[in-house]
């Protein structure tokens, strides 16, 4: 009976330990591919709105109005003033360049605030129209901005004078 303990008590251990071993040996677990999105962050975006307005400024200035409707969404709405509204590029191309041709020279745009998320933006802000040196108009406007190709484009705009109606 000696003999059996003696082989017994080492290999009920040696079992013990080995089952120890493996009990608690962890088997990696594949985790999901997790893709972490950049938070939003408003105050980068008004600064991308805010060189986009001073592109439309310096295409207006340069009167290139195809340069200026390639600002806006393909299925964009221009809504100003005494007119109805204009929808899609070509058709704000068109009325953008009836602006330039009645003699405004250049126009300067002041964002007052900005609201939204990560795919659409509201814009407040306040312009000026000028006629060579000479402030012809003051007005205020507010625009809706969509993101387009990773870009900040107008999708609807909006602006009407503070002058008087005559």
């Amino acid at each position: 009976m000696k003999k059996i303990t003696k082989f017994l008590v080492p290999l009920t251990l040696t079992f013990l330990f080995i089952s120890s071993l493996t009990s608690c040996k962890e088997t990696a677990k594949e985790m999901p591919e997790t893709v972490i999105e950049p938070e939003f962050n408003l105050s980068a975006a008004k600064a991308e709105i805010e060189a986009a307005n001073k592109e439309f400024m310096a295409l207006f200035a340069a009167t290139d109005s195809i340069g200026m409707a390639n600002l806006y969404t393909q299925d964009a709405k221009l809504m100003m003033n005494g007119a109805p509204a204009v929808s899609g590029r070509a058709s704000i191309q068109s009325a953008l360049s009836g602006i330039m041709n009645s003699g405004i020279s250049s126009i300067d745009l002041r964002t007052i605030g900005v609201w939204g998320t990560e795919n659409l933006i509201t814009e407040e802000g306040e312009l000026s129209l000028f006629v060579g040196d000479t402030e012809a108009d003051q007005g205020k406007y507010m625009v809706l901005w969509k993101k387009d190709d990773g870009k900040w484009k107008l999708f609807r705009d909006i602006f009407n004078s503070n002058l008087p109606a005559e």
